[in-house]
């Protein structure tokens, strides 16, 4: 955590502010280690300061304070207090998470606090691209629940079990293996749904020679996994035997170029080129990859306009190409992929070699 908090303070200091007052929840736990729903954090050059009620002092005090904050108790509204450990600092200038401060509250704070507040974007986010060897250890665990939440899939899913029976036992699977939620909403698409990029479970029943997709993953201890397999309820249509190994070719062939450097443009590319190459360009609307970490969704990403995104050393994204033909069914295969200088990693394990008929 000391070392997160000196990257924040030395980007203050490249763009010359006092101070910051941090309130997403996500970027509080990277930098403060707190698990609470309620709190923010004001950060200066030489010090560093988190508030919350009396619901979470003793918490504080056990998560926070060992990282180096003073811990502040609000008696009364969470910006008033702020508002008076400024009085104390004499900051001239507070940026704040433009991105998560709605207008009115905007407008609150230009009332309450005697600051310049400057507006920042992305500044911690940035940060928490780049994953250090606890939050890699993290997501691994995270991927390996995921994994083995697959198999038991496998194990027993059959024809005539709904969608969302097979979402609610994937979902009570991960947390019997210590995952505390899921990632978001799981999805299950079988049949003509498995054409829906995001076809959240329902109660269609899964029926004999229908493709099943299986978007889903896990929280463990904050980090997060997405996996993504598609398989087979009895012998499926040829065209859709046939787009599993064009999507399965596409999802390897990145694995084998992804690296640092590589743009979020080129890693999005090479799997396009492939899809692109079999005929199915027109049938794989969505981006390739995006990074994963406190959030399902974060940087960076790997679009077709990701040309100004680079990979790095220490990022984790997603490897998740796609194609989706409406009315007959659809093929994702989707894989964690750690990122290094020299190369990347595959975090899960779970079977995609050849399409799985149960």
């Amino acid at each position: 955590m000391a070392q997160r908090l000196a990257a924040l303070r030395d980007k203050l200091a490249a763009i010359e502010l006092d101070g910051m007052m941090i309130t997403n929840m996500a970027n509080l736990r990277y930098l403060t280690g707190f698990t609470g729903t309620t709190g923010a954090a004001l950060i200066t050059r030489t010090s560093a300061f988190f508030v919350t009620d009396s619901r979470y002092t003793q918490q504080a005090y056990q998560q926070v304070a060992p990282q180096g904050f003073a811990i502040v108790e609000n008696k009364g509204p969470l910006f008033t207090e702020i508002s008076h450990l400024l009085e104390k600092l004499q900051l001239t200038t507070l940026g704040f998470e433009a991105d998560h401060i709605s207008f009115n509250t905007y407008d609150d704070l230009a009332d309450i606090f005697d600051v310049g507040l400057v507006p920042t974007s992305g500044i911690v986010e940035k940060l928490r691209e780049v994953k250090d060897a606890d939050e890699i250890g993290l997501i691994r665990e995270a991927a390996a629940i995921a994994d083995q939440a697959y198999q038991h899939i496998l194990n027993m899913v059959h024809p005539g079990m709904t969608e969302r029976q097979v979402a609610n036992e994937l979902d009570f699977y991960m947390r019997k293996l210590g995952a505390s939620g899921v990632s978001f909403e799981t999805i299950v698409a079988s049949g003509a749904r498995s054409a829906m990029p995001h076809g959240v479970a329902t109660d269609k029943a899964i029926a004999p020679h229908e493709l099943v997709t299986l978007d889903f993953g896990c929280y463990y201890q904050g980090y997060v996994s997405d996996l993504t397999r598609t398989f087979a309820v009895g012998e499926p249509d040829t065209e859709l035997k046939h787009i599993y190994q064009v999507v399965l070719a596409a999802q390897e062939q990145v694995i084998k170029n992804a690296r640092a450097g590589l743009t979020g443009h080129q890693f999005d590319h090479v799997a396009r080129q492939v899809i692109t190459a079999a005929g199915y360009g027109d049938y794989f609307g969505h981006g390739t990859g995006h990074g994963i970490g406190l959030e399902i969704h974060e940087g960076p990403m790997a679009t077709p306009n990701s040309e100004d995104v680079t990979l790095v050393d220490g990022n984790i994204i997603t490897d998740e190409p796609g194609i989706y033909l409406l009315g007959l069914g659809g093929v994702r295969i989707e894989d964690d992929l750690l990122i290094m200088s020299s190369g990347s990693q595959v975090l899960n394990n779970a079977p995609k070699k050849e399409l799985i008929i149960v």
